[in-house]
């Protein structure tokens, strides 16, 4: 006898896993793993002088479970697990770490910007961490959620500046990895828009 509730979630797995990839690996029968690369689709803002700061900016933390290059999911409150065949090109934490340096570079919120170890010497100290990042599939097609906290500290006081969490939801197209990745890519853009204006009122305080 067929165990109906086994079928249900071989089913929501195999939908969850991507596996729209079928026949395009070596083995016909078998779906093939794709990479997505997380990016960040930029924004346009009004030209301005940089802030008389030089940061230095720590590479993003993930926890363990979002320190791979396994995209997550949840299809039930509580609980993540992992696409089957869908992976980041990167690990979140690294890729988010050289989008936010890039964009922080291109918008010219500050007189210089390095990564932290370097001989550069900085008067503050970006630190961020990513708290929470996956499909949130419980309902179809769901939101793709983005939670990352982020630290300034004054290097020349070694006093803690400013913390804030910043939390994205965005609805995702499609009930695959393919709508996943695009929900993905806009939460992350929208991060970094909200951590560079965060950054830029700092500036204005101090």
């Amino acid at each position: 006898m067929i165990n109906i509730r086994k079928l249900f979630w071989l089913s929501l797995a195999l939908t969850l896993s991507g596996c729209v990839n079928l026949g395009l690996g070596g083995d016909k029968d078998a779906p093939s793993i794709i990479y997505y690369v997380m990016e960040d689709a930029g924004r346009t803002i009004s030209a301005a002088a940089p802030a008389p700061h030089s940061v230095l900016m720590a590479d993003t933390q993930a926890g363990s479970f979002y320190d791979t290059d396994d995209m997550a999911f949840s299809n039930q409150p509580g609980t993540r697990g992992y696409y089957l065949f869908a992976r980041w090109t990167e690990r979140p934490g690294k890729r988010f770490s050289d989008l936010l340096l890039g964009r922080l570079e291109r918008e010219k919120i500050f007189a210089a910007v390095a990564q932290s170890g370097s001989n550069t010497r900085g008067d503050w100290l970006l630190t961020t961490e990513i708290l929470d990042f996956y499909h949130d599939a419980a309902k179809q097609p769901g939101t793709a959620r983005m939670e990352l906290r982020a630290e300034v500290i004054d290097l020349n006081t070694r006093t803690l500046l400013a913390r804030r969490t910043f939390t994205q939801s965005v609805p995702v197209s499609s009930y695959d990895a393919a709508g996943a990745h695009k929900a993905f890519n806009e939460a992350v853009t929208l991060t970094l828009n909200d951590v560079g204006d965060w950054l830029k009122g700092l500036a204005d305080k101090h």
